[in-house]
């Protein structure tokens, strides 16, 4: 891969905190064992395929933001509106993010930090296909991993726009995979 140098740029803010990169913690599996276990009860009238760990926390060894992120396969998208007050029952708050193909939720802890993000999207849409392929691709490369955990640590410490500074690695990575990631 070729190397993506970190852009400067306004400090970088994930839900209004500073973007902190932390060592891969063990606990990441439980973790997302536990809320699934939750959300599956939550989300049973509109679940369809499951509920996946996804982003870095999903891959052993990388390092990564402290937020537990998964995606949830609804049966129907209109009708996982409905999932927004049993979800805010369990602390959920919604958050848009690419509105036409996913809801976007996340939960926070009693100092207001970020501990899970959740999106509820179509198996088969864009969102859907992207999450899971790179996080795959992660999984089966430990190059590839260190090689991003290198750009996440090296975008946090210099506190530029650590989303956007991003793109341009996953879209690397999705291409191999005929995927061009934030299609609509």
């Amino acid at each position: 891969m070729k190397a993506f140098p970190p852009r400067h740029g306004p400090p970088s803010y994930c839900f209004g905190m500073p973007i902190v990169v932390v060592p891969y913690d063990p606990e990441w599996p439980a973790r997302f064992e536990a809320e699934r276990a939750l959300l599956e009860d939550v989300l049973s009238p509109w679940l369809d395929c499951g509920i996946h760990h996804i982003g870095s926390t999903a891959v052993a060894g990388l390092a990564a933001k402290p937020i537990i992120d998964m995606m949830a396969g609804v049966g129907d998208f209109e009708e996982a509106r409905g999932a927004y007050e049993p979800l805010a029952g369990i602390g959920y708050v919604h958050e848009p993010h690419r509105p036409r193909i996913a809801h976007h939720f996340a939960k926070h802890a009693a100092g207001g930090q970020t501990t899970h993000g959740l999106h509820l999207t179509e198996p088969g849409s864009d969102l859907w296909r992207e999450r899971l392929v790179f996080r795959n691709a992660l999984r089966a490369d430990p190059g590839l991993a260190a090689e991003y955990e290198a750009l996440k640590l090296a975008l946090a410490r210099d506190q530029v726009d650590y989303t956007r500074s991003k793109r341009p690695f996953v879209a690397e990575v999705l291409a191999r995979f005929r995927l061009q990631p934030g299609r609509r």
